[in-house]
């Protein structure tokens, strides 16, 4: 079987990484015990994640004509990511993240868009091809909401489903948005910035994705850290609790959610299948530091997590 076709729409950004005991407070000056540098961008992770699985992944991205953009580019390559619509662009740099990490494994983050924020429908349609031959495309909020929209017209109009992860958590969705998406795939601080309503507990999940789906949400998944996700259909509600596992890092669990979730239903899984299996690929991810570098690979996966 050939393997699943991905069309990624997003970011790709630099990572610097400090490792400190907690979380520093406003104002407070830490001394930090480790520092590294990765590669991530939401777009980047989820399209490395789903490449790992299997899938025959496309990213639509701009990154600076700098040496990290270099970088970048180089190591999608190696990941086996298909790079011909990632485009270097001249006078701004290639975005970052800058991520604290603490003992217990939560993280903090700030992003500068740099190039991300040029992203545009122009680049969009230069990809049509790509879209419009995925089984799925994936996009998220850290690149020009219309440059979303523009690709989650052409999958729709070409039966392409679409996976949307509304973060970094935004009151400013179109609602259009809601009305492409296949599957709307929040975590419970976005749930919550998006309804206004506290969204804690599996109940809680299952009101705000109501909520979405009453916007036009097809499908809504609801992620929820360490408790799993709940999966919200028009016929059915299921929550789906996650391993117990010691987290290590939590930084791209959401990321290696999404990745793993397009995937699986890239290669006709359902999406309550995909979402179980997502759910105990995140649960891998958080075990080790680091973003991409702790996604696993399919060899590195149980057999009936992957056949």
């Amino acid at each position: 079987m050939s393997p699943p076709k991905i069309c990624v729409v997003g970011s790709a950004n630099l990572d610097l990484n400090t490792y400190t005991n907690r979380l520093p407070v406003p104002g407070e000056t830490l001394h930090a015990h480790r520092f590294t540098m990765g590669y991530g961008g939401k777009g980047a992770n989820q399209a490395v994640m789903a490449a790992r699985l299997g899938a025959d992944v496309v990213l639509v991205a701009r990154v600076g004509n700098d040496l990290f953009g270099r970088d970048m580019l180089a190591h999608l390559r190696t990941e086996g990511i298909d790079t011909r619509r990632v485009t270097s662009t001249d006078g701004v740099p290639t975005g970052t993240a800058v991520i604290t990490v603490d003992d217990a494994g939560r993280n903090t983050i700030a992003v500068t868009p740099g190039a991300n924020g040029l992203l545009a429908p122009a680049d969009v349609d230069a990809a049509r091809s790509a879209i419009e031959s995925a089984r799925v495309l994936v996009c998220q909020q850290e690149v020009p909401i219309e440059t979303n929209l523009a690709a989650m017209r052409l999958a729709v109009e070409a039966g392409v489903p679409v996976v949307f992860n509304p973060a970094p958590a935004s009151t400013t969705i179109p609602a259009e948005a809601y009305r492409l998406s296949t599957v709307f795939c929040p975590n419970e601080h976005e749930a919550a910035v998006l309804t206004g309503k506290p969204v804690e507990s599996p109940e809680e999940a299952e009101a705000a994705a109501r909520e979405l789906m009453a916007r036009g949400a097809h499908n809504v998944v609801v992620t929820l850290g360490a408790r799993g996700c709940v999966v919200v259909t028009a016929r059915d509600v299921t929550a789906l609790p996650a391993p117990a596992v010691e987290a290590v890092d939590t930084t791209g669990a959401g990321d290696a959610f999404i990745g793993s979730l397009a995937f699986f239903l890239a290669r006709g899984d359902d999406l309550m299948t995909a979402a179980q299996r997502a759910n105990r690929i995140a649960a891998i991810s958080v075990q080790s530091p680091g973003t991409q570098t702790s996604f696993p690979r399919a060899a590195d996966l149980p057999a009936d997590l992957v056949e």
